[in-house]
């Protein structure tokens, strides 16, 4: 399988995205080192699809954008070039599945952590503040980005109730709005451009994010406990 590739960096700091994978990414401090990531990441989100892994996975480059932000830090701003193109009804069922499986299965890894308030993890800061180290603090923020990515493209969601029922209402703001599917750009904070797309990928990507943080400080603070390996990380 080729997997195309967009390649964010800032010349010290590099995050790769898997077009064709919705939100299967990787992180290093050089290009080579996020790509040679990427067959691993690619094997762990077919096993989360349920679907069989593909046998060889080869990564190409298709885009590139050098940015200013804290790539180290999963600051970023990319949009797709395809993610600029209008969205079928099946494409935007599908991507939209995808979003609301990802919540679900998000909430159940919250859900089956022993201690949400527990953490082994130091403390450590970023450009947005303090990194989450608990489960609760990476659930909280996990979910409470849904009134911010809806809102980058004119809908007014809000955080309430669960990461999996406030995303779906989310959706149904979204759907009420006429012509929602000529994914038209728009800019939103900071001067960044958003679509329909766009926020699509964010969801997933965004709880894959911390869905392998939550999955490594539990395994960390818990040895013996029995975390659900939903998204099948390592």
């Amino acid at each position: 399988m080729k997997i195309k590739c967009i390649w964010e960096h800032n010349g010290d700091d590099s995050l790769i995205y898997a077009e064709n994978c919705v939100g299967a990414f990787t992180r290093g401090s050089t290009p080579d080192s996020a790509l040679g990531k990427m067959p691993e990441e690619i094997r762990s989100y077919f096993a989360w699809l349920g679907e069989a892994v593909p046998e060889e996975i080869d990564t190409d480059i298709v885009q590139e954008k050098t940015s200013d932000l804290e790539i180290k830090d999963a600051d970023s701003d990319v949009i797709f070039d395809g993610e600029r193109e209008p969205l079928t009804i099946e494409e935007y069922t599908e991507l939209k599945g995808l979003a609301l499986k990802s919540a679900e299965d998000f909430l159940s890894l919250y859900e089956s952590i022993p201690d949400k308030n527990v953490s082994c993890m130091p403390v450590r800061r970023t450009f947005y503040g303090q990194v989450p180290r608990t489960a609760e603090e990476m659930y909280m923020h996990t979910k409470n980005v849904n009134s911010y990515y809806f809102g980058e493209i004119g809908v007014d969601a809000d955080n309430e109730g669960s990461i999996l029922k406030c995303r779906k209402r989310g959706f149904e703001l979204l759907e009420s709005t006429p012509g929602f599917l000529n994914n038209l750009l728009q800019e939103g904070s900071y001067g960044e451009m958003w679509s329909v797309r766009k926020v699509l990928r964010r969801f997933i990507w965004h709880d894959r994010i911390h869905a392998k943080a939550m999955w490594r400080m539990a395994r960390k603070t818990f040895e013996k406990a029995g975390i659900e390996n939903i998204f099948h990380f390592e």
